[in-house]
């Protein structure tokens, strides 16, 4: 059409006309359907493939790569091409403008110099904040669940939606929805808890203000990626009445209430197969029986190292064509040299092409949906305005504070009075405020040393003591610099290697090579995957050590399995057999620069190697100096506060909850001061505390409060603040508990044990308040219902203390007679109130179908006559009020 006729069509109003020439693709005003299908039908295989593959980037290595175009980038303003990096590490992040002008950079490359012009998606990860340099650091999922409060939810994710939006980031793989069911696992601080009910809700809050704004949410990991004792990507072999009843409800709902348009597959294998690769999962359960239409991906590398480590494909080609026959739709990797692993067949037809255009279309049509082709660009004048925001700040305050549990508090020690005179602030958490994982750098950190600072001013003596570390470190890894062989006449740092593919140390080495140093982690592979067996080796280690310093010191080794020390051709540790990790040290009389022989032998059988030379030299592991420093700080001061927390996180589950180091020695010493005690728990999981918890009179927990959670904790400890967070999981008193949930089914006997009882130290819903609730009148508007019906249950709510404060009022149900065994009880609705001192108000939930129903013998949801025990309480353990309801035909 020529410019006349154009200029024509705009003064009379009318459509405008597109040229027989123009692809149908590129018209807006056709059905979305009929513009994937034209799409589809220009593109070559290539370019099919490029759209069900994706990576971070950021052209940095060559346009070249991507003349067929691409799903979409991760992308790091940095300019790095380290991808691989790119996609784990976020200290590097950038900021908005960098962000923005860059995504609009590379979408230019694709929509004007790609043969069809297709823009990609850029994604990014925003657990709890986008995880970018100038974007707000709201407090850890767990944090935000155990807020209790869907409203603010939603204003939480409203807020990390723009910030993510205004730098063109159209999807985001968040949020993590799986259970929190054993609380060893690593990762529950990014998860909403252990109840299916709440997770939902949360997630539902979440994922809307997102796809409501045209950003794309990828709840995770589809299905269940934490197994047998907690850990991470563990095999699973739940039934499939137990994944639809607790695992499926919470990503059902983001797809049918929330409206996400994509999922993100886990590691592990259920039922033996990938979750990458499941055609019961994916194609029957997901994309059938839930009707979900949008697309998959997979965890990062999870297509290939996950397959390849479940050994059910020869290599990662083979992985790659089970994964999409069986239904995944886009390939997430970490490196663009990784698409030489997986694109062959989809070129040479061992991927059926009907799978690859329907994952395609999946694809393009969101990429419609999005209006990526009529608007590529993001507008940058909007990233100022979101990101740095001070309202989003004062919004992840009150997120944070709202989202604190008060656990103990015995003789009304908080709030503190401001009157004080003095104030032990005791801690590395006290200084550090660590934010949690997938966790950006925040604006503008504030730690509870400045929140209590500011609150405060100078009129407070406030005596600071370091305290314990997290981590004690009694010995570290024999560094580089110590260790010498000689390799062609000359000396150069680190040991010289042989490996064997046998466990015997015999014959011809398979592998020759020179080690910096011995501190290796081969629990994923081999020490060569291409020379090396898995899971059945040996090493032998050979040159010279070296000692920086005159002393008796101690060395040895981490690890586990077999391994032998030689010093001066002397065996001075000899454990050659298969065994447990475990260290084991031996005194040595080292003396400063001398070299000694030293050689290290070591082998594996089963896999899953950790292997490390350790010693002690240099260690400066003065923590019982700490705790008197702590202990003297306290004795000087009216009351003293002690932060202690945990180290968590992805790929680091915990078989022991207690506190770290020696921060428990630390949190008695002073207590015994006779000074009250504070404790802060800061952390994103449960913590055991029977060393402890009798001998300190209050406990908050904090979890990762967010850039502004120093204020947070200062605004709940000096009482400006009423805490009414509850706990989204399970505290044991005792790790032998777990897993430990609240609405299991119906044991066969009693759920204690002979030497413990079987009763949580903290329930699910737990939580204190500075005020004191009543609850009564609880009544219902019509006790007895057919089964498509509906009622509503009230009760009363009084605040009968001089605070005013949050109640969180909590709904549980239980079907008392059931064809299938059904949960002891389930959560089934929440509602955090507001109430002034001496308030009364009335609370209501709806009982519907949704509320009463169960999966019966045939797998099909229904409700079932009979009579549901309605209980309304303050936790899953405190309940307040109790009826039946009678349900008929």
């Amino acid at each position: 059409m020529n410019k006349k006729a154009l200029l024509l069509c705009f003064l009379l109003g009318t459509p405008m006309l597109f040229s027989q020439n123009t692809p149908k693709y590129k018209n807006p005003k056709l059905p979305v359907e009929e513009r994937v299908q034209d799409l589809l039908s220009r593109m070559t295989p290539e370019e099919k493939f490029w759209q069900m593959y994706m990576i971070p980037g950021d052209l940095s290595d060559g346009t070249d790569n991507y003349k067929n175009g691409i799903f979409g980038f991760q992308v790091s303003a940095k300019g790095s091409s380290d991808a691989a990096n790119q996609i784990l590490d976020y200290s590097a992040a950038s900021n908005a403008q960098e962000t923005v002008k860059l995504i609009n950079k590379i979408q230019k490359h694709f929509v004007e110099n790609t043969r069809l012009g297709i823009p990609i998606i850029a994604f990014d990860e925003a657990l709890h904040g986008l995880v970018r340099d100038g974007a707000t650091a709201f407090p850890q999922s767990i944090s935000l669940a155990a807020t209790f409060d869907t409203g603010l939810m939603k204003r939480v994710s409203t807020a990390i939606a723009l910030e993510s939006k205004s730098r063109g980031i159209r999807q985001i793989l968040s949020p993590v929805v799986n259970l929190a069911s054993d609380v060893r696992w690593g990762r529950v601080e990014e998860t909403y808890g252990e109840d299916p009910f709440l997770s939902s809700k949360m997630g539902v809050a979440y994922v809307s203000s997102f796809e409501e704004r045209g950003v794309i949410t990828t709840p995770k990991h589809f299905l269940a990626n934490s197994g047998d004792g907690g850990r991470d990507s563990y095999p699973i072999d739940y039934n499939e009445r137990y994944l639809e009843e607790y695992q499926f409800p919470p990503f059902r709902a983001c797809f049918t209430e929330g409206g996400s348009r994509s999922v993100m597959t886990s590691y592990n294998t259920v039922s033996g197969s990938p979750c990458t690769a499941s055609d019961w999962l994916l194609n029957k359960k997901l994309k059938g029986e839930m009707n979900f239409k949008g697309f998959i991906i997979s965890d990062a590398n999870a297509v290939g190292g996950g397959n390849v480590l479940h050994y059910t494909a020869k290599d990662y080609t083979e992985s790659g064509v089970n994964a999409i026959n069986n239904g995944l739709d886009v390939i997430f990797q970490t490196a663009y040299e990784h698409n030489k692993l997986f694109q062959p067949p989809f070129l040479d037809g061992r991927i059926d092409t009907k799978n690859i255009d329907e994952s395609v279309a999946r694809v393009l049509r969101l990429k419609f949906e999005l209006g990526l082709f009529e608007k590529p660009y993001a507008d940058e004048k909007e990233t100022n305005k979101w990101n740095g925001n001070p309202a989003h700040k004062l919004l992840s305050r009150e997120a944070a504070e709202k989202g604190m549990v008060l656990l103990k508090n015995d003789n009304k020690v908080l709030p503190l009075q401001k009157n004080i005179k003095s104030i032990a602030l005791i801690g590395n958490d006290i200084t550090e405020a660590r934010l949690g994982g997938y966790s950006g750098p925040g604006n503008g950190k504030v730690s509870m040393l400045d929140g209590i600072k500011a609150k405060l001013g100078k009129s407070v003596a406030i005596n600071l003591a370091e305290g314990c570390a997290r981590k004690s470190t009694d010995y570290v890894p024999v560094p580089s610099a110590n260790l010498f062989t000689v390799e062609k006449g000359k000396s150069v740092n680190g040991l010289s290697g042989e490996y064997f593919n046998n466990v015997q140390l015999s014959g011809t080495p398979a592998l020759v090579r020179l080690d910096n140093k011995i501190n290796f982690d081969w629990t994923l592979y081999s020490p060569d995957q291409t020379k090396i067996n898995y899971d059945f080796y040996s090493v032998k280690w050979s040159g010279k050590i070296k000692s920086p310093a005159t002393g008796t010191y101690k060395i040895g080794f981490e690890g586990n399995d077999g391994y032998r020390l030689y010093l001066n051709g002397k065996l001075i540790i000899d454990n050659w057999k298969s065994q447990t990790y475990s260290t084991k040290l031996v005194d040595f009389n080292f003396e400063k620069d001398k070299e000694y022989d030293i050689k290290v032998e070591f082998f594996e059988s089963q896999g899953y190697a950790k292997f490390k030379l350790v010693w002690n030299i240099g260690v400066n592991n003065d923590w019982q100096r700490k705790i008197d420093e702590a202990v003297a700080a306290a004795k000087k001061s009216d009351v003293a506060v002690i932060a202690a927390g945990i180290e968590e996180g992805e790929f680091n589950d915990r078989a022991y909850l207690g506190l770290l180091g020696h921060q428990e020695e630390l949190i008695n010493a002073v207590a015994a001061t006779g000074k009250p005690v504070v404790v802060l728990l800061v952390g994103g999981s449960a913590i055991t505390m029977d060393k402890w918890i009798n001998n300190v009179p209050a406990i908050l927990d904090v979890w990762y409060p967010g850039e502004d959670g120093g204020n947070a904790v200062a605004n709940i400890l000096f009482g400006d603040k009423n805490p009414a967070g509850r706990l989204p999981i399970t505290f044991p008193v005792f790790e032998g508990q777990l897993p430990l949930v609240y609405n299991h089914k119906p044991t066969g006997r009693s759920d204690d044990y002979t030497n413990l009882n079987g009763a949580p130290l903290f329930p699910f819903g737990y939580g204190l308040s500075y005020s004191t609730f009543e609850y009564s009148n609880m009544r219902f508007d019509k006790k007895q219902i057919g089964k498509a019906e509906t009622t509503k249950v009230y009760c009363t709510i009084k605040n009968t203390s001089n605070i005013d404060g949050d109640e969180v009022v909590q709904l549980y149900v239980r079907d008392v007679l059931a064809s299938i065994a059904q949960p002891i009880k389930q959560m089934k609705g929440f509602q955090r109130i507001s109430l002034k001192a001496g308030e009364s108000k009335e609370v209501s939930f709806e009982i519907n179908k949704e509320t009463l129903q169960m999966l019966n013998g045939d797998m099909k949801w229904v409700v079932e006559p009979g009579d549901f025990r309605i209980m309304i309480g303050a936790s899953s353990r405190d309940i307040k009020l109790r009826d039946i309801l009678n349900v008929t035909e």
